[in-house]
C-alpha cells in the first residue's frame, strides 16, 4: 500500500480574506523596524477563520497514538500512564505564572518543591546530592561525564580518557562519551546477558575515566554480578556511572548509590510519569556520591537560613554554588514546571510504599509477557527478567523481519515495541509493558503477537505489506533518507531572495 495525503495541508486550507484574529490596538510604544534588506516583501502565512484551524488540528489530533490512547510498549522507554493529577498541580497560579528572575522571597514556595525533590530523589537511589538542571536523560549523561572528568582533574589525573561501556547500552552513552572527545572501549555481554567479567578486568587500567552500565540492561537484565563490576571499575581508580533510564524496576528495592554507583541519572519523563514527546520537556537530574557533590553544577537549591524549631518561621530557600561546580548546564533552573511539579505529585501521591509497588508491577507485567510469547518467539537471554525482555522478531523458514511484526501490530491497533535494540540481538523487539498496564491489555497484546507469528508463516506478504488500516501506508524509508525535505510549505511562484 503506498502512503496517501489524507489531508490538506492548513496553507491548502487557506483562502484570501479570511481572518481568524484580530489584534488589539497597541497599548505600548511603537518601535522601529528593522531595516529593509532584513525585512520580508510578503510573508506567506495562511488565511483562514479560527473555526477552520480548530477543526483542521482537531481532525488531525485523532491520527496521533498516545499512553492516553492505547498501550505503549517501547522498551527502555517507559510510557507509563500519566495521572492527571500531575497536570493540575502543575497548574496552580503560584507555580504557573512565577519567574526564575523573581526575588527568592517572592517564589519560596517554588524553591521548597525543588529543594524536597533534590531530597526524595537523593533518598530513592541513595545519593549524597542532586541537581536538577539537565534537560533530558542524554544531557543528565553529559553532565555526569563532566563531573567525572572534573573529579580525575583535580586529583591532577589527566591521562584518564577512556570510557567502558558496555554493548547492551544505550546508544546516548557513547554519544555522551565522544563529545568529551574521550575514547570509548566495548565491554561484551556474557551468555547470560551480565557484563563479561574476564573482559572487564582486562580493559581496566589507569586510563579509565570510569564505567557507565545501565542496570537492568537494554536486555531487561539484572546484572548478576554488579558488585563485582563495581569493585573492579573502582580498583582501578574509576568511577561507577548509572545509566538510570530503567530506574522504575528498582523503585524502593535496590538504591544505586548502595551499589556503589558515584553517579547517576534520573529520567523524570520516564520514572515519575512526566510526559514524553509532542515537544515537551524531558528532564535528567543526576545524583553523585559524596566526594562528587563540589563538583555539581550551579545553582543548587538550599536552605539558607533554617527555620525556628517551633514551626512559627519557615526556612529561607535559596540558591548555592558547589565548590569545584562545572558550571551551569540549562537556563535557570531547569524544567520546573513540566518536570518537576509534576514529579513532585507523582512521589507524593505515591510515597515509599507505592514506589516499591510500581516496581513489583512492572517486573511482573514484564516477566507475565515473557511467559505468554516464550513458546512463539526466540528469547535469547532467557531468564527472569526486570521491567523489559527482548525477543528475537524472526521465523525459521520465512523472510518476516522485526520491523514486518511491528507495522503489522498496528493493524490490530497496538503501537509498536522498540525496534532493533540493542544491537546485540538480531532482529530484536525490545518490549516493555511498565506497571500500568492490566492483565486484559496484556493478554490482548501477547494474543495479537502470537497471531502475528502464525501470519508470518501463511501470509508474509500481509506482513511484509502493513500496516494496512492506518492513514498512511509502509513509507519508503531509504527514499526518506536520501530525498529529504526540510523546508516549510511556499506557495507556488513565492520569491524565495525577499
Amino acid at each position: 500500500m503506498d502512503p496517501k495525503i489524507v489531508e490538506p495541508t492548513i496553507f491548502e486550507l487557506s483562502s484570501h480574506g479570511r481572518i481568524g484574529v484580530t489584534m488589539p490596538a497597541s497599548d505600548v510604544p511603537e518601535t522601529a523596524l528593522p531595516p529593509k534588506d532584513l525585512l520580508r516583501s510578503d510573508l506567506p502565512l495562511p488565511e483562514l477563520a479560527e473555526v477552520d484551524v480548530v477543526r483542521h488540528y482537531m481532525h488531525l489530533s485523532k491520527f496521533n497514538y498516545s499512553v492516553d490512547s492505547g498501550f505503549y510498549p517501547l522498551g527502555s522507554c517507559t510510557m507509563k500512564y500519566n495521572p492527571k493529577i500531575n497536570e493540575d498541580t502543575c497548574r496552580l497560579p503560584g507555580f504557573l505564572f512565577t519567574h526564575p528572575l523573581q526575588p527568592i522571597e517572592t517564589v519560596q514556595g517554588n524553591l521548597a518543591l525543588m529543594y524536597q525533590l533534590q531530597e526524595w530523589l537523593k533518598e530513592i537511589a541513595g545519593f549524597a546530592g542532586v541537581t536538577l538542571q539537565p534537560a533530558a536523560g542524554a544531557h543528565g549523561e553529559f553532565t555526569g561525564v563532566l563531573m567525572m572528568r572534573a573529579y580525575h582533574k583535580s586529583r591532577g589525573d589527566h591521562k584518564r580518557m577512556k570510557m567502558l561501556i558496555p554493548d547492551a547500552a544505550h546508544g546516548t552513552n557513547p554519544a555522551s562519551v565522544g563529545m568529551l572527545g574521550m575514547s570509548v572501549v566495548t565491554i561484551p555481554s556474557d551468555e547470560r546477558g551480565n557484563v563479561d567479567l574476564k573482559a572487564l578486568e582486562a580493559a581496566c587500567d589507569d586510563t579509565v575515566v570510569g564505567m557507565m552500565l545501565t542496570n537492568p540492561n537494554t536486555l531487561g537484565m539484572f546484572d548478576e554480578n554488579i558488585e563485582k563490576v563495581i569493585a573492579l571499575v573502582h580498583k582501578c581508580g574509576g568511577l561507577m556511572y548509572g545509566d538510570g533510564a530503567n530506574l522504575n524496576a528498582l523503585l524502593g528495592i535496590v538504591r544505586p548509590g548502595d551499589l556503589g554507583f558515584d553517579v547517576m541519572h534520573f529520567n523524570l519523563h520516564k520514572t515519575f510519569a512526566v510526559p514524553h514527546g509532542g515537544g515537551g520537556p524531558g528532564v535528567g537530574p543526576v545524583g553523585v556520591a559524596a566526594h562528587l557533590v563540589d563538583f555539581l553544577p550551579e545553582p543548587l537549591v538550599g536552605i539558607l537560613e533554617e527555620g525556628e524549631d517551633d514551626g512559627e518561621t519557615a526556612p529561607l530557600f535559596g540558591y548555592v554554588k558547589p565548590a569545584k561546580t562545572i558550571g551551569r548546564m540549562k537556563a535557570f533552573n531547569g524544567h520546573f514546571g513540566g518536570g518537576f511539579v509534576r514529579s513532585f505529585t507523582y512521589i507524593a501521591m505515591h510515597g515509599p510504599d507505592g514506589l516499591k509497588d510500581i516496581a513489583q508491577y512492572a517486573v511482573l507485567n514484564a516477566n507475565y509477557l515473557q511467559a505468554r510469547l516464550r513458546s512463539t518467539y526466540h528469547i535469547p537471554y532467557d531468564r527472569i527478567c526486570m521491567h523489559e525482555f527482548v525477543a528475537e522478531g524472526r521465523f525459521e523458514g520465512s523472510d518476516v523481519r522485526a520491523l514486518d511484526i511491528a507495522k503489522r501490530l498496528m493493524d490490530y491497533n497496538f503501537h509498536p515495541p522498540t525496534n532493533y535494540f540493542p544491537l546485540i540481538v538480531p532482529e530484536a523487539l525490545m518490549i516493555e509493558p511498565t506497571e500500568t498496564e492490566n492483565k486484559d491489555t496484556l493478554d490482548a497484546f501477547a494474543d495479537a503477537l502470537i497471531k502475528i507469528a502464525e501470519e508470518a508463516k501463511s501470509q508474509p506478504e500481509l506482513l511484509h505489506n502493513a500496516p494496512h488500516i492506518t492513514p498512511f501506508g509502509r513509507m519508503d524509508e531509504v527514499k526518506a533518507a536520501r530525498e529529504l525535505v526540510l523546508c516549510c510549505w511556499l506557495p507556488e511562484g513565492y520569491d524565495t531572495s525577499a
